[in-house]
């Protein structure tokens, strides 16, 4: 530990400091961090320096013969989740001040307007990957070719797709005709199950279930918005808890090895879901900050970010844990506080342990810091505040190895960092709009709206009746 320090002060970076002399003790009762607030106010001048240079990502990767942005720097590729992410950027940067609002609207039209042409995967939804100058479906080399789609990428874009719909109601119709042109049969069964859809060796259609504990739950609030309804997606079981750092974490303990799909425990889920709908149910719109009507999300989230913060006062690992990308191979990784069975756990998405790409993620440092107001938090800002390129936007993050910035720049990674900032400065960023009848509301919204206010309603006293807390 101390050589990776000493490596860390070497390099100019702050990796880690002193450990405390004692590990932290168990504490049993309530977890500190349910003691934190959210930090809220405006930005100063450090702050807004952050959101400027975040945004430098943007204005370097727009691509003007399509008015999507490169999910990497440089690389005319994305997905449907980098996308949301260059939404949330455009909304932050005109609300903090760094671009007017006639440019966020040219910016969200130039998209909007290539939604609503691009070609589905199937002629059923978008597909997982597009080639950001073309807006040909591609596969993940970024050849001409349709692959499928993620659920959870299309919920993540759903949820933004609402909140520019909210904030930028002269948007609402074309954004409308968007949506109306997905088949949702097959991506949300009659129980609220979410599928995404792949091709196998034979180049046929299967659809899988998709998404685990938190993941899951956050996408499925992207399709509630639009009425649909995702009950079981939407439930936190099955779980159960791991003891890491004095801290039950939970996890979903459906088997990896049976579903082949693995069940990550990372910050960036839980963290979106507070800045995004403040930990409340989805269609909640109170606009109080201090309340939270989807109690367990938010106990949740205070044990995942609580072990990592005890991991640090622990060990002195500064630990602020996501997926994210690599400046070298496997290029991707899932950098997770527990996985697979093991905490700590850093693999690859076919499963191999490459625990030399442990990072702190600067969108997860980031997330937690306007999240929960700590002095873990703020050491957390002032590792990060510096590494950028300000030509290029932040780094993706800072090895814990102490071997240096991850020389990488992400539409997910600024694009979040600015969500961040936003919601600093603006608190929980779906703000409900006027009530519509829009152009979705005519059409479809009349068969999905007043089935998804019953449900909201009953989730609303089910939680009241829980006192807030955990799942009852």
């Amino acid at each position: 530990m101390m050589r990776s320090c000493i490596a860390a002060a070497a390099a100019g970076l702050l990796l880690c400091s002193q450990a405390p002399s004692m590990a932290a003790g168990c504490i049993s009762g309530e977890l500190p961090a349910a003691r934190y607030v959210q930090r809220s106010g405006p930005l100063n001048e450090a702050e807004m320096n952050m959101a400027r240079i975040a945004w430098k990502y943007f204005e370097n990767n727009l691509q003007p013969e399509s008015g999507l942005v490169n999910a990497v720097d440089g690389y005319p590729s994305t997905t449907m989740w980098d996308t949301a992410s260059y939404l949330a950027a455009i909304v932050a940067a005109h609300e903090l001040g760094i671009i007017e609002r006639r440019q966020a609207s040219e910016r969200i039209s130039a998209a909007v307007n290539t939604f609503n042409r691009m070609a589905f995967f199937r002629d059923e939804l978008p597909n997982k990957v597009y080639h950001t100058k073309t807006v040909e479906k591609s596969d993940y080399a970024n050849k001409p070719g349709e692959i499928g789609y993620s659920a959870i990428d299309l919920g993540r874009l759903l949820i933004w797709l609402r909140i520019v719909k909210e904030r930028y109601p002269e948007q609402a119709d074309p954004i409308d005709r968007f949506v109306l042109r997905w088949n949702f049969d097959h991506i949300v069964d009659r129980s609220g199950i979410l599928y995404g859809s792949r091709l196998n060796e034979k180049k046929q259609v299967e659809y899988v279930q998709e998404g685990r504990l938190g993941y899951e739950e956050y996408a499925a609030k992207g399709f509630e918005l639009w009425g649909i309804s995702t009950e079981m997606a939407s439930k936190p079981e099955p779980y159960e808890f791991v003891n890491t750092h004095c801290v039950d974490v939970p996890f979903d303990s459906r088997d990896p090895r049976k579903t082949y799909q693995h069940n990550y425990v990372v910050s960036e889920s839980y963290v979106l879901d507070g800045m995004e709908f403040n930990w409340d149910l989805p269609l909640d719109r109170d606009t109080n900050d201090r309340r939270h009507s989807h109690g367990w999300m938010r106990e949740f989230a205070q044990r995942v970010y609580q072990a990592q913060e005890n991991r640090y006062r622990d060990t002195g690992i500064i630990t602020a844990r996501s997926e994210h990308q690599l400046d070298q191979e496997p290029y991707f990784v899932y950098d997770t506080v527990y996985s697979d069975g093991f905490t700590w756990n850093t693999i690859t998405d076919t499963g191999k342990h490459v625990p030399q790409f442990s990072a702190i993620s600067l969108k997860a440092a980031l997330g937690m810091w306007v999240m929960w107001k700590s002095d873990y938090t703020d050491l957390l800002f002032n590792t990060i505040a510096k590494t950028y390129d300000p030509a290029k936007g932040y780094y993706e993050g800072i090895l814990e190895n102490g071997k240096g910035p991850i020389k990488t720049f992400t539409a997910n990674n600024n694009g979040i960092m600015l969500e961040a900032l936003l919601y600093k400065a603006k608190g929980k960023l779906l703000k409900w709009g006027e009530r519509r009848t829009g152009l979705w509301e005519r059409t479809a919204g009349n068969a999905y709206g007043d089935k998804a206010r019953t449900r909201f309603n009953m989730r609303l006293n089910e939680a009241a009746s829980c006192g807030g807390a955990g799942p009852c």
